[in-house]
């Protein structure tokens, strides 16, 4: 007879036991490792909304004034030029703060990997022990 016939239960349980450690710990370090990078991730994404943001300030006065000056000369009323230029600036940080926002939404930073991981793992167990 082979060993594996011969095993008790006590080292069948043993042996599940220890397999069972032994994933814990490998889905564990994935998990941290997912974490750590998507974190990293965020991490450039509030870079990519804080350098918008100072490229937006800086830019905006050099740019605002020489937009209204130049539909001022057009013929439009310089206010109605200011609301114009201040509208058009609006709309492309509103674009720019809505890709970072939506870049550090939770979904994305969630561990996906590990909880695919974790759950092909537990039906691979459910179905070694079922077929015995």
């Amino acid at each position: 007879m082979s060993e594996d016939t011969n095993k008790s239960a006590g080292g069948l349980l043993s042996d599940a036991l220890g397999n069972v450690s032994g994933l814990v710990r490998s889905e564990v370090d994935l998990a941290r490792a997912e974490i750590s990078e998507n974190l990293t991730k965020a991490g450039v994404a509030v870079g990519l909304i804080a350098g918008a943001a100072i490229i937006a300030l800086v830019a905006l006065n050099v740019l605002a004034a020489a937009l209204v000056a130049a539909l001022t000369e057009a013929g439009i009323d310089a206010g109605w030029s200011a609301l114009i230029v201040g509208a058009i600036l609006a709309i492309v940080a509103f674009v720019l703060m809505g890709k970072g926002i939506n870049d550090l939404k939770l979904s994305s930073l969630a561990p996906t990997r590990t909880v695919k991981n974790v759950q092909r793992d537990a039906a691979a167990v459910k179905d070694a022990y079922d077929d015995k």
